[in-house]
């Protein structure tokens, strides 16, 4: 992966994003360390995916998830299909209602 400091890249972003999509990612530095990547996405997808991965905020979330399902105030799997199976059906309902 190549490396570029972060002052190269403020000079040429326009070039670097395109030798990124071109050659893959590379390693933004400061002061000889990594402070960042830039990196192409596969597609809309995965963009999304690499956001939600390295958001603070979504992780945080997921924690309070895991806490919470290890304190026994989760769903089982056959409520949590059950709720699903009721949720399709009210939207059901709502969009036959319109």
């Amino acid at each position: 992966m190549k490396a570029v400091p972060v002052a190269d890249i403020e000079a040429d972003l326009s070039g670097y994003l395109e030798q990124c999509q071109a050659e893959g990612p590379i390693a933004i530095t400061r002061d000889g360390k990594t402070i960042a990547l830039l990196l192409p996405p596969l597609d809309e997808e995965d963009a999304e995916r690499l956001a939600l991965a390295y958001s603070i905020r979504f992780q945080a979330l997921l924690d309070r998830s895991r806490e919470s399902i290890k304190a026994g105030k989760g769903l089982s799997p056959d409520a949590f299909w059950q709720a699903v199976e009721q949720s399709d059906h009210e939207k059901e309902r709502t969009s036959e209602g319109q």
